[in-house]
């Protein structure tokens, strides 16, 4: 398991309070690249944790941040409107 960085954290959190629509129209390669293989990982991570109760630490991790679990479930939805695999 990965720490999360600053910009980890950033994206997840604009993912939670962000409409995928204005996220889609301004997104670039690089930034679609970094939410498919690495930011995906995480709230795959994350999501398996909620839904199948494995321990991966991604819960424990998302709230010493200050993510709480709407915003974790929020930011898995926008991910996948976004068309990034997460269960």
């Amino acid at each position: 398991m990965a720490d999360l960085s600053l910009e980890d954290i950033e994206f997840i959190k604009i993912l939670a309070k962000s409409d995928s629509t204005i996220l889609q129209a301004s997104m670039n390669k690089a930034t679609r690249y970094k939410l498919d293989v690495h930011i995906g990982m995480i709230l795959r991570e994350y999501y398996r944790e909620n839904t199948m109760k494995t321990k991966t630490g991604w819960v424990e991790k998302f709230e010493k941040i200050g993510i709480t679990e709407d915003e974790g479930k929020a930011a898995i939805a926008c991910a996948r409107r976004l068309g990034i695999d997460i269960s």
